[in-house]
């Protein structure tokens, strides 16, 4: 019995126990094979076409705010016909050498609101340069922002921010700044218009009041401006000056850069320049203006 038993028992038992194995390495083999599968690295996707470049810009660090108008050349000179943002045109003429055109030019302007002064300028790298990309705090017009006092601007606070079609400018309040009314007559007074070949020219009225040419606050030039270059680099003012050879005065923005600078006057106009010693040498005895009525 004992013997049948085991008889019976030891067939059975024994393909049982290979079955076993079998299952039980299967069992231990999936994982296993998962295990394995799941290190080998992925297939590499097809790339993507490379994209064509932004043709807006030419270098990374292309201004956005700045006008760039082709000239045309007269023997060894180019000339350009330029527009201060009093609306006055003017012929600007000056050594190919020079590159003024390839600078680019933006307006200043300064007022008075309410007898306070403000200046209005034209952040060399648009309006990026105000925002950095974030929300502003309210708005005074459709075209008119409040953005708060930027990190390292000194005695300088919030700053209204203007969009004029393709232009941005800036003002920059001061101290306690100006009051809520103020602001708002600002924003509602202060209109601007783009001419044709791409300038801006300002008007106001009522409580706000822009600087004509010859007039200073503090004894800088306040008044319409044109400037070329800047950010840095070699930079030329055009100020709009009456009386020019007894009345001009260094603009900040040139003489305050900490860099060496030159100025002259050609007729009502006095050109301001810093940079370099050939540039300024360049554009002190080469720039020619010719106002036009």
């Amino acid at each position: 019995m004992a013997d049948q038993f085991d008889v019976i028992e030891a067939g059975p038992r024994g393909r049982r126990r290979w079955i076993g194995l079998v299952v039980a390495a299967a069992v231990l083999l999936v994982p296993i094979v998962g295990l394995v599968a799941s290190r080998e690295p992925e297939p590499r996707p097809e790339p993507l076409p490379t994209p064509e470049p932004i043709r807006s810009l030419t270098t990374i660090d292309s201004p956005s705010n700045i006008l760039l108008i082709s000239p045309t050349t007269r023997g060894d000179d180019e000339v350009l016909e330029v527009v201060f943002p009093h609306g006055v045109r003017a012929v600007v003429r000056y050594p190919a050498e020079l590159k003024l055109a390839g600078m680019g030019s933006r307006p200043f302007q300064g007022a008075w609101i309410d007898g306070i002064y403000r200046q209005f300028v034209a952040p060399y790298n648009g309006e990026i340069e105000i925002t950095r990309g974030g929300e502003p705090i309210r708005n005074y017009a459709p075209n008119v922002t409040l953005w708060p006092r930027q990190a390292g601007s000194g005695s300088l606070g919030q700053v209204l921010l203007f969009a004029f079609e393709d232009w941005r400018l800036a003002m920059y309040d001061r101290g306690r700044g100006l009051t809520f009314d103020q602001r708002l007559a600002v924003a509602q007074k202060l209109k601007g218009r783009q001419t044709k070949d791409g300038y801006l020219v300002l008007s106001a009225g009522g409580r706000v009041r822009l600087a004509g040419p010859g007039d200073t606050a503090q004894g800088d030039p306040v008044g319409p401006q044109l400037w070329f270059g800047g950010g840095g680099r070699d930079m030329v003012a055009l100020v709009p000056t009456p009386q020019c050879e007894k009345k001009a005065r260094m603009p900040f923005v040139i003489d305050g850069r900490g860099r060496p600078a030159e100025s002259v006057c050609r007729g009502d106009v006095q050109v301001a320049v810093t940079g370099q010693e050939r540039f300024r040498k360049q554009a002190i005895q080469g720039i020619r203006i010719t106002l036009k009525d």
